[in-house]
């Protein structure tokens, strides 16, 4: 019926949404550093359990709770950034995409430590109750998401192109040892893009997690967003908007209508098929910045 592949398609378009909102850690993290953070998934989950830390285990309520947590996310960035990457300034790309790998091991480890293996329930943020309209419905949490990555985007994307800060990470992240040499503070601008990305993270999970179970398997959404962020652009923060809505509208109607016919899983592994043929035809995304350089 037409109403199904409605219900369909705006059902994906939002979690595609979600993702682009996830992707957006990406972005920003690449643009102050170059560096693909493969730690991504990572850090949402850990801003998740910052979240249930404060809201579930203190009992703080959560106008209060929530903001703090946030606040809690930006001093893991801080601290990421001095501990691991400060010391990485003018290194090869290839050093600090090596040191996300191995943040990606820590942080799993450390959430572990911390709060165990065992599924916590998150605090429910958004009604549960899904908007009903004539026969379609939509999850709450997704679509106040939607809501959340538009204004974001449209955030940050003044952020980078009309603000000195922005333009100046923007900056760094061509080349770290010409940034010195014009006086802009390369660690200072690599340390907001992670406090930016870790808050960033941690609202995605507020969306992602509302109502639902907590532990570490919920960093699988990091890669879930890969494929949103790459077929985007590294560079693209508007560019995400659509890549997320491209590639959950083609995994909620895969997940409708192929999984059935082949038994499942063509919903999750179509997105990244695609977005692997859109790369061999322009490796820099859709909206990725063309790079040109004179030999």
């Amino acid at each position: 019926m037409i109403i199904d592949f409605v219900n369909y398609a705006i059902n994906g378009a939002l979690l595609g949404l979600l993702y682009a909102l996830i992707a957006m850690g990406f972005v920003v993290i690449y643009r102050a550093s170059k560096v693909f953070n493969f730690a991504q998934g990572e850090l949402v989950v850990l801003g998740g359990f910052l979240q249930w830390w404060m809201v579930v285990s203190m009992g703080l309520p959560m106008i209060v709770g929530i903001p703090l947590a946030f606040v809690l996310a930006g001093v893991v960035g801080l601290l990421i950034e001095r501990i691991f990457f400060a010391r990485l300034v003018g290194e090869s790309v290839f050093a600090m995409v090596m040191v996300t790998i191995g943040l990606l091991v820590l942080l799993r480890g450390v959430v572990l430590v911390a709060f165990g293996p065992q599924v916590r329930p998150f605090p429910i943020v958004f009604p549960l109750q899904p908007l009903v309209i004539g026969e379609l419905m939509i999850p709450t949490n997704l679509l106040w998401g939607g809501v959340l990555t538009v204004l974001a985007a449209i955030g940050l994307s003044w952020f980078f192109n009309r603000t000195r800060t922005g333009l100046t990470m923007t900056a760094v992240a061509e080349d770290h040892q010409v940034a010195l040499s014009m006086g802009i503070s390369v660690k200072r601008s690599i340390a907001f893009a992670w406090i930016l990305g870790c808050v960033l993270s941690t609202l995605g999970a507020v969306v992602f997690l509302s109502g639902k179970s907590l532990n570490f398997l919920a960093s699988e959404i990091g890669f879930a967003a890969l494929p949103v962020a790459l077929l985007a652009g590294l560079e693209s923060i508007g560019g995400l908007l659509l890549a997320g809505v491209i590639v959950g509208v083609i995994q909620g109607l895969a997940t409708a209508y192929l999984d059935p016919l082949v038994g499942g899983a063509v919903g999750s592994v179509l997105p990244f098929a695609i977005m692997l043929l859109i790369l061999l035809v322009r490796p820099t995304g859709l909206f990725g910045w063309r790079t040109i350089e004179r030999v």
